[in-house]
């Protein structure tokens, strides 16, 4: 038989889950309307938020991508989890005790359950054993590395850094100490296997732990210490189910809050910059560990920034910070270094915020920087960024000739594609202008050749809902937006009921008093939102969410016609167009208006059928007198909202 998670502890983790953490973890959520926050979306590339979560009900939902769900999947999604590995990591986190049970089927092959759970506990246990081996006299070198860029005892125990004994195996026989087996480890990247068999990955070297967004230990970069060692100066974790390169930037962990409440990330390039600047007071520096800076790090940046495409790209407020947020680049002054930011320009576009590249002077890395000139050095290194567009263009200037005509045409032919490039019209045609006057040329010629060359525009980044930015023929922008969200209907009544099963949705205790309840079956006219009324009656009507929204919520789920769930979980979460304070009176104006709605068109029924009547037909004055009773009914209703 095949175990299962049973049901009713399923339900306990949804409920002492709280969605806004999670997600937050991942996504830098702002308010957004009555009892709703929102933030960019994770699962999509968007420039304006349109992913919304209703901690009251345990839901998210993206109107840009149509994704939804709950807590649950939520994790299963953004840590490519299977059901039962994302329950269990919720209920070790919220300390719920799962009990499993046979599912009355077949036995079929599944993964361990808690497998993903035991790999990031053998990463803290290695984490914590190349911590105590950093006070060993092997270690020494390690220390004395630390020691000569600036960082004490304290500073790598705040980093957890650690260091790996030079033997074959002490890391592997002391996780097997401690219950893990063999192919646990390999999982976990920590051993490898050669023909003399199994031995630790990590040698003699210095040790730092690479966390991920949640804290939980991913993997772990290695530097070389000893001439002998025949690797790389750095050594990282393989790719694992925990760790995949192009998805971590080391020291999230510790940033994560101050980017998203300083709105700025500093990207330095490797592990001792990180602590430099987080020990200088620059607490939004990461890394990318192994690899360039890539889309999938945009993306987890973007989301921490909470960075918006309303926000107005390039202009900075009086405290010298741009308006929705800033990626400040660090690379060394020398050719790799610009070599490293021309990339980085490649993404930069992707940040709706403005970008700037920070290099020394000296050429010096943010480590050097702090060492030869102190904490205020480094502070002032990033302080002093220049914005990236700017330095793309001089950086490639740098390389012609301009005190001669030749050089000057030629560092036109260079340059005005990089300005093309710029997707942003406006910003683009303020750099062409600069772009004359640096090469000393007449601005319609340099205006002539941007135009002339490649548009950064025809390959825009996705908007909102998968939108793209484009060009109309005479050049200003035109954004085509393909929203996936279920379309607010045109007609006012299909309207009406939209509006009121989103507030019996978000706010069942309002709605329960404002009388939604008493609606009859026949009040929704369209066959979706009949559909989702069945469910909520079903489900006991809204008086049955006001002490359990999430359970009552699920039970309303479960009882949706297959299809329905996922508009269940967009009404939940849509906008309200009210305050928290006056919730109770938009719940009693939108069920008021559609009950008056429901008695005109019964009446309008009625009157149709009685006038077709013959006047000694009894069912016409029975009619009649109906008529007179929906009439008082209305008319009383019409008092009662004025």
């Amino acid at each position: 038989m095949a175990a299962r998670i049973r049901r009713e502890d399923i339900a306990t983790v949804r409920e002492k889950a709280r969605i806004e953490e999670v997600v937050g973890e991942h996504v830098s959520l702002r308010p957004g309307g009555v009892g709703s926050l929102k933030g960019l979306c994770p699962f999509h590339d968007e420039r304006t938020p349109s992913f919304n979560v209703r901690p009251q009900m345990g839901l998210w939902h993206c109107f840009g991508c149509g994704e939804g769900g709950d807590v649950i999947s939520f994790v299963q999604k953004i840590d490519h989890l299977p059901f039962g590995e994302a329950v269990e990591r919720l209920a070790g986190r919220y300390a719920v005790e799962l009990r499993y049970e046979d599912d009355g089927g077949p036995a079929r092959p599944r993964e361990e359950p808690g497998k993903r759970q035991r790999l990031v506990e053998a990463n803290r246990a290695a984490a914590e054993f190349f911590v105590e081996q950093l006070v060993t006299p092997e270690a020494a070198p390690g220390r004395a590395f630390l020691a000569e860029r600036g960082f004490d005892r304290q500073a790598a125990t705040t980093f957890g850094v650690g260091y790996a004994p030079q033997g074959w195996d002490a890391l592997m026989r002391h996780l097997q100490g401690r219950g893990f087996t063999q192919a646990e480890l390999a999982a976990a990247g920590l051993i490898s296997q050669g023909n003399r068999g199994h031995y630790d990955r990590f040698r003699g070297r210095l040790i730092w732990p690479i966390r991920d967004l949640t804290g939980d230990t991913v993997g772990f970069g290695a530097r070389r210490l000893y001439d002998d060692d025949p690797g790389p100066k750095y050594l990282n974790t393989p790719e694992t189910p925990l760790y995949h390169k192009s998805q971590v930037l080391y020291g999230i962990d510790l940033a994560k809050k101050a980017i998203a409440t300083g709105r700025q990330v500093v990207v330095v390039e490797g592990y001792t910059d990180v602590m430099a600047c987080h020990l200088a007071g620059v607490g939004t520096a990461v890394a990318t560990c192994g690899t360039a800076f890539g889309s999938d790090h945009t993306r987890i940046v973007r989301r921490l920034l909470g960075d918006s495409a309303t926000g107005a790209t390039g202009v900075l407020l009086s405290s010298g910070r741009a308006i929705g947020g800033e990626v400040v680049f660090t690379f060394d002054g020398d050719e790799a270094g610009q070599k490293a930011a021309l990339r980085a320009f490649g993404e930069d576009q992707s940040f709706a915020a403005q970008t700037f590249v920070a290099v020394s002077a000296d050429g010096m890395d943010p480590c050097e920087v702090r060492v030869a000139h102190g904490d205020a050095a480094v502070r002032a290194l990033v302080a002093g960024r220049e914005p990236m567009f700017e330095f793309a263009i001089r950086s490639v200037l740098a390389q012609v000739d301009l005190s001669t005509a030749e050089g000057r045409v030629a560092g036109l032919r260079v340059t005005a594609p990089v300005v093309a490039g710029i997707r942003d019209y406006a910003l683009r045609a303020e750099y062409a202008r600069q772009l004359a006057g640096w090469l000393g040329m007449d601005p319609g010629d340099v205006r002539r050749e941007v135009q002339r060359g490649p548009r950064g525009g025809q390959g825009g980044a996705a908007g909102q809902g998968g939108g793209r930015e484009r060009e109309t023929d005479d050049g200003e922008p035109r954004l085509d937006r393909a929203p996936r969200r279920t379309p607010v209907p045109d007609d006012p009544v299909a309207r009406l009921e939209r509006q009121v099963l989103e507030v019996a949705l978000q706010a069942p205790t309002a709605a329960a008093g404002a009388g939604f309840d008493a609606l009859a079956g026949d009040t929704f006219t369209l066959p979706v939102h009949r559909a989702v009324h069945d469910a909520l009656r079903a489900a006991g009507g809204a008086a049955a969410g006001v002490d359990a929204p999430p359970r009552w919520l699920a039970d309303v789920l479960e009882g949706a016609p297959e299809g329905i769930g996922a508009f269940v979980r967009e009404l939940t979460v849509a906008p309200l167009p009210t305050t928290e304070d006056d919730v109770a009176d938009y719940a009693a104006g939108v069920v008021l208006a559609l009950r008056r709605l429901g008695i005109t068109r019964e009446i309008a029924n009625l009157r149709g059928r009685a006038q077709a009547m013959e006047p000694s037909d009894p069912a016409q004055r029975e009619a009649w007198t109906r008529i007179y009773q929906l009439e008082e009914e209305r008319h009383r209703l019409t008092g009662g909202a004025a």
